[in-house]
């Protein structure tokens, strides 16, 4: 039996759990999710449940004659949301394969042959698109093409839908995912996977699907905080950057690994439901703390449709550009990055700083971050198929704060960041006429001892970690809302809540073109004080020039030497960073060469190794005494 420390928070010491203890405490949290599920259909009461709902007391046998109730009236009138209509109706159908009776069969049969779902435009619409109409395809297979929605029979969906399953499986485990990273979309991944790794027939897929789950999940938990997820983010909405405990992954963070409260969300419920139970090393690496380490990763751009640059490379016939990664994990905070540009439309955040806090999740926004808020017909067209006259306007539909100077999420072609451990250095180079020509930087209301120091350093504590941010220009202090956008309720979902989540912050706006700073992050347990932490920063060596091309060189805390010019490959300790052999996964606990389509998951003597080249997946672990 694998008997492993588990470290909470840096503080060794803490009796070792075992596996089964692990294991133990997944399935309490599974079996609290799917009796909450169940207790959420009424029987008195049919307007009350959801598909989740339903599909529990399916695959439980109980409250059935109620649920198929619930789920005659979920399926009546007009049916919509694509994919999302998609996966809750084949989580009803795998649950209540020996449960249906034959008038919701009828329905399930009337509905995939006259609604037409579609499949969207994003790498998480596919997945989940596909993944549905896989096992809607096995669900009947015999069906033929006047059955389906789509004119074609369940063998061509199969076929369709694996074709596709398995080269997006491929393009993620050989050259990064495009939709990387992100607190809110991580979910839809979770949702695709566990659908296959629960349901589907073939056991080739199956532990496909069920070993790219474990990868997903790796992803996070290597780069999470107590649940908070850290670093450089390819899509996030206002309220999740702002406020990082309002993100799906938070609630994923309670099922998967016990951080924080139960949030009883649909992606929650399907895990529960498909049986995946997450190998115990992933809540290890979720929860140890102990020391700093370095995570680096390789993922990719959005595919380009246009305007690709000379840094592009093709995967099959679609371009696309490397995103390089690298996060600094502390026991009391994680500041990540990428190198900037535009790696993703419209929700990109290129940077940021989270740390420990004791705030509820629902109330705490404790992050720090800087963006340059960009938008341009230049970054629609080249990922979006629209013309250059009206894209903006059709981003701005859907994301009402797209084309506003207070947006926070952006990518920019003017943004260049470099990091060394717990440093960064960024840089921006706008040209004249550019719509928004701002650099801002985001301080959360969460901030305390707020210090404009006369040596132009500008520090901050949250929680127990020290800020020092050195802004290359002047600027002046906005509420991160000046424009009143979102506070007046555009944007939808997207701005509801603003009064609880998007207040009391305020930014630092600089309008200079030729701008940038520096940020020095520092846990507490390292100084004596706040002074003297202070004392330590402004006798850091500082250069720095923005009257020509923006560059800077800087030495850190830990004595490294970062320098950076807009446009190069940043310097460290004399040698240029070497991108050209970035992994896709590097740090103590794991490795994955660019390429390999392998990944090892390590943590002490325990192994994780996770083989699509053989589709293979092997857990070992060492035996050791209590």
């Amino acid at each position: 039996m694998s008997l492993v420390m588990v470290v909470v928070a840096g503080l060794p010491g803490l009796r070792a759990a075992t596996d089964a203890e692990i294991t133990r405490g997944y399935q309490d949290r599974q079996q609290q999710v799917l009796e909450a599920s169940v207790a959420a259909i009424n029987p008195a009461d049919p307007a009350k449940g959801s598909h989740f709902d339903v599909a529990a007391c399916l695959q439980r046998g109980v409250k059935v004659e109620a649920a198929l109730a619930r789920f005659m009236r979920l399926t009546s009138g007009k049916q919509d949301g694509n994919m999302f209509w998609m996966f809750p109706m084949v989580a009803v159908m795998m649950n209540g394969d020996k449960t249906l009776d034959p008038a919701a069969r009828t329905r399930i049969a009337d509905l995939w042959r006259t609604y037409w779902p579609s499949r969207g435009d994003t790498e998480n619409h596919w997945a989940m698109y596909y993944a549905s109409l896989y096992l809607a395809a096995q669900y009947a297979p015999g069906a033929g093409p006047d059955q389906w929605f789509n004119g074609r029979s369940s063998a061509e969906n199969l076929a369709e839908a694996r074709g596709y399953l398995e080269h997006w499986m491929e393009v993620t485990v050989t050259h990064g995912q495009g939709e990387y990273d992100s607190p809110n979309y991580i979910e839809e991944y979770v949702i695709a996977l566990c659908l296959l790794s629960g349901w589907a027939e073939d056991a080739s897929l199956r532990l496909r699907a069920h070993q790219l789950l474990d990868y997903i999940i790796y992803d996070y938990a290597v780069e999470t905080l107590d649940g908070y997820y850290g670093g450089a983010h390819s899509r996030v909405y206002p309220r999740q950057i702002i406020a990082p405990g309002l993100t799906p992954s938070q609630a994923l963070a309670w099922l998967l690994f016990g951080f924080g409260e139960r949030i009883q969300s649909g992606t929650v419920q399907l895990l529960a439901l498909s049986g995946y139970t997450p190998p115990p090393i992933l809540e290890r690496i979720a929860r140890d703390r102990s020391r700093p380490y370095v995570e680096r990763e390789l993922k990719r751009t959005r595919w380009r449709m246009r305007h690709a640059g000379p840094d592009s490379f093709v995967v099959g016939d679609k371009r696309t550009v490397p995103v390089y990664k690298y996060t600094y994990v502390d026991p009391d905070f994680v500041l990540g990055s990428s190198q900037g540009g535009l790696l993703q439309p419209i929700q990109q955040q290129t940077w940021s700083l989270i740390w420990k806090t004791d705030l509820p999740a629902k109330r705490a926004a404790n992050t720090f971050f800087g963006t340059q808020p960009y938008s341009s017909p230049l970054e629609g067209t080249m990922f979006f198929s629209s013309d250059w006259d009206t894209v903006t306007d059709l981003i701005a539909r859907s994301k009402a704060d797209y084309d506003t100077p207070d947006k926070l999420p952006s990518g920019s072609p003017f943004e260049q960041i470099s990091q060394q451990g717990a440093a960064l250095i960024a840089l921006y180079d706008i040209p004249v006429g550019t719509r928004f020509p701002l650099v801002t930087v985001f301080f959360s209301r969460d901030l305390a001892h707020v210090d404009e120091d006369a040596s132009g350093w500008i520090f901050a504590q949250g929680g127990p970690t020290y800020i020092a941010y050195r802004p290359f220009a002047t600027g002046e202090w906005k509420p991160n809302d000046w424009t009143g956008l979102l506070r007046g309720g555009a944007g939808g979902f997207i701005s509801t809540g603003f009064a609880d989540w998007g207040s009391g912050h305020r930014c630092y706006v600089s309008p200079a073109l030729r701008n940038g700073y520096v940020v020095q992050v520092a846990s507490r347990r390292e100084f004596p004080s706040y002074e003297a932490f202070k004392a330590a920063v402004r006798a850091l060596p500082l250069k720095f020039s923005v009257a020509a091309t923006p560059e800077a060189t800087f030495t850190t805390l830990d004595g490294s030497v970062l320098h950076a010019r807009f446009g190069e490959t940043p310097i460290v300790n004399g040698s240029a960073v070497d991108r050209a052999h970035w992994p896709l996964f590097d740090s103590q606990f794991g490795e994955s060469a660019r390429g390999s389509r392998q990944l090892e998951i390590r943590h002490g003597a325990d192994r994780l190794f996770l083989d699509f080249n053989r589709n293979a997946r092997t857990e070992s672990a060492a035996s050791v005494q209590p």
